[in-house]
Order: C-alpha cells, then structure tokens, then sequence
C-alpha cells in the first residue's frame, strides 16, 4: 500500500514561488507514474502534471511549472513559478502503477491528503 504526504504549500503573492514535495512510503516509486492534481473551491479536481520517465504538463501551467521526481527518495516535486491567483487550490499527489500516464484522476490508485496554496493578487 503506497502512502503519499505533501508538504510545501502555503501563501505567496503573484509571481512568485513554490516548490511542492510528494514523499511515498510503502512502494518503489520508479514502478509507478506520479502525477500532480489540484482543486480549487466549487470546482472538479484537474490534472496538473504527470510523471514516469518523461514529463507531461497541462497547457494551463505549462512553461510556469515543472513536475520532477528523485527515486532514490522516493519524492516527487512540483516546482512552481509565476504563480497567478487562479493557481490557488489544494494540491494533491497521486500515483498509478506502470509508465502510462493519464489526465483524468480516476485512474490513480493512490492520494495523498492534500496540501494548500495560496496565491494573493
């Protein structure tokens, strides 16, 4: 049973930056594709980024944000710049066993509880 624990939010005006950490007990994570979702209040959970051993990002944070992962850790992070408001949300880590990554959330086994940002304008 893979267990994963975010840390790293918090409150960060526009334009600057946050580095969030995805640390995973109880599974090999170079098995597994990691990936990055987020929530914003009254709105559906949506995939932000993906992770195997390529890296795919979702055009709305694409260029600002970049998923990466150190398997001798078993962390993955999401490094985020020139943050927008509309980039608030809780942010959670998930993970699927094997190389295919996907955009919906349904195909993850695995979550982590979530971590808020904040961006203030």
């Amino acid at each position: 049973q893979v267990q994963l624990v975010e840390s790293g939010g918090g409150l960060v005006q526009a334009g600057g930056s946050l580095r969030l950490s995805c640390a995973a007990s109880g599974g090999t994570l170079r098995s597994y594709t990691m990936a990055w979702f987020r929530q914003a209040p009254g709105k559906e959970r949506e995939f932000v980024a993906a992770i195997y051993t390529g890296t795919y990002h979702a055009d709305s944070v694409k260029g600002r944000f970049a998923i990466s992962r150190d398997n001798a850790k078993n962390t993955v992070y999401l490094q985020m710049n020139s943050l927008k408001p509309e980039d608030t949300a809780v942010y959670y880590c998930a993970a699927r066993w094997g190389s295919t990554y996907y955009t919906s959330l349904y195909k993850y086994d695995y979550w982590g509880q979530g971590t808020q940002v904040t961006v203030s304008s």
